[in-house]
């Protein structure tokens, strides 16, 4: 874990005084006269710029690990959140055939086809709906059928998952 370094600035008597000196090569050279130190400063070297570089880069991987985490978890929600449609399918076959399959285009494309459709029958005539089958699941719609007597059959559609 990082811990912060407190920085204290070096605090003398005289801020900005040197003493001048001529060189033998014609430069000069300054040196600090700071008179009484009355604050030791935090030394300006490797050790504590490199640790806070650590904290910098350890406070971005976190960031990102938290972004990632963050994404993650709106797949997830929107997974969960499903779409509703209703459908009325017809037969115009005598029982036991039927000619019922509807295909059912979906209102957002699916990443994958991993997603689930349930039924609920709303409504039905000319005989008993059966059981409804789900088949043929694409990325942008499935097929829908009913399996009994009905002429006539309206269901809801409840589609699940599929995007992540």
């Amino acid at each position: 874990m990082y811990e912060p370094k407190l920085w204290q600035d070096h605090v003398t008597q005289y801020e900005d005084r040197y003493t001048e000196s001529r060189n033998d090569d014609g430069t000069i050279t300054h040196t600090p006269v700071e008179g009484e130190i009355i604050q030791q400063g935090t030394p300006q070297n490797a050790a504590n710029f490199n640790h806070m570089e650590d904290g910098i880069s350890n406070a971005g991987e976190l960031a990102a690990l938290m972004a990632v985490g963050a994404i993650h978890q709106q797949q997830s929600l929107k997974d969960l959140a499903g779409e509703t449609m209703t459908v009325t399918m017809t037969n115009t076959q005598e029982y036991p055939f039927n000619n019922s399959v509807k295909t059912v285009s979906l209102p957002q494309r699916r990443n994958h086809v991993d997603y689930t459709v349930t039924a609920e029958v709303v409504e039905y005539s000319g005989g008993f709906p059966g059981e409804i089958i789900i088949s043929a699941k694409l990325q942008n719609g499935f097929k829908v059928a009913f399996a009994g007597s009905a002429k006539s059959v309206t269901v809801k559609l409840y589609v699940k998952g599929g995007f992540y």
